[in-house]
């Protein structure tokens, strides 16, 4: 008996070793500057994402990835490199024929992410993303241990900028059944985002925003309720999703409101994806059942933008 407490006690010590080894290290920092190599990385990033051009993702990441591993305490580079694999994988309607392997852009994904927000701690949108991530590769490895924990850091991410993540958090579960709890939950974040941008309640069985638009601005956390130079669409974007949701969720004419509120932007004229929009206005009735359809069903059918080729792109394409 003596002999067995002893290895059990040896054991304890020893986890508890590494396990103090582990978290006792020093965290990794972010560099002072950034080198040239990451801005020219940068450059093609945005050149690619801006211009829509998914058959250029690969270079694309070359060039961040390369950078990244040049100056590994690069925080920008590391969410870049996260952010093309989220577009290959998210966009893949893209594909003729999309691989089994496209899945390991989900699972590289979450590891940039980790590592961005492991350097930058502060940065939300990290912390959203990740939880991104983390539910994704929850769901392709059904995990729920990993699904729970993306679920609580999106709560986390959405105390720290509610403007931004409610909207992440949301668009990554409206893929989930309109029947679901976890569905609901992210319908009732896109209305909770609405209000949090006005600093009031709309109306939700009437819902009208032209009262508001004069609220548009680029600076501070409510940046994220409008178009910027990262999202030229954002606004447009936000709404042809809701819009979608509500369409899913058996509530058509609701939803066509919430379309509508997109022909508010400034920049409506120069959305690439304003017929998209239209065609889901007069769809909208029609588009419950095919937006219920599971989103690995085949077949040319309306597309909710979340399980469509303009998932990143409705917002980010200039």
């Amino acid at each position: 008996m003596k002999a067995l407490a002893f290895v059990l006690t040896a054991c304890l010590m020893l986890t508890s070793c590494g396990y103090l080894a582990e978290h006792t290290a020093k965290r990794k920092s972010i560099s002072a500057t950034r080198t040239k190599t990451a801005l020219a990385a940068d450059k093609r990033f945005w050149a690619t994402f801006h211009g829509g051009q998914y058959d250029a993702i690969q270079p694309a990441l070359e060039a961040e990835t390369a950078a990244y591993l040049a100056d590994p305490h690069d925080d920008v580079s590391a969410a870049h490199v996260a952010w093309l694999h989220i577009w290959r994988i998210s966009e893949r309607e893209r594909l003729v024929s999309v691989p089994a392997s496209i899945t390991d852009d989900a699972l590289l994904a979450r590891r940039y992410f980790e590592e961005a927000l492991g350097m930058n701690p502060k940065e939300a949108r990290y912390r959203g993303f990740l939880g991104s991530a983390l539910l994704v590769d929850g769901n392709l490895n059904q995990d729920e241990r990993l699904t729970r924990r993306g679920y609580y850091m999106w709560l986390d991410a959405i105390d720290e900028w509610p403007e931004f993540n409610l909207f992440t958090a949301g668009y990554v579960m409206s893929s989930q059944p309109s029947a679901s709890k976890r569905f609901k939950r992210a319908l009732e974040w896109q209305w909770r985002d609405i209000d949090v941008c006005i600093a009031g309640k709309i109306d939700r069985r009437n819902p009208e925003f032209a009262q508001y638009m004069h609220l548009e601005t680029h600076e501070g956390p409510k940046r994220a309720c409008w178009n910027s130079w990262i999202a030229p669409h954002n606004f447009e974007g936000f709404f042809l999703n809701m819009g979608d949701m509500l369409v899913k969720s058996g509530d058509p004419g609701t939803a066509r409101k919430i379309y509508s509120i997109a022909r508010l932007s400034s920049t409506y004229g120069q959305w690439p994806f304003r017929q998209v929009l239209e065609d889901h206005i007069r769809g909208a009735p029609q588009n419950v059942a095919p937006f219920n359809a599971a989103t690995t069903a085949e077949g040319d059918r309306p597309r909710m933008m979340f399980d469509s080729a303009l998932n990143c792109m409705a917002c980010h394409q200039q």
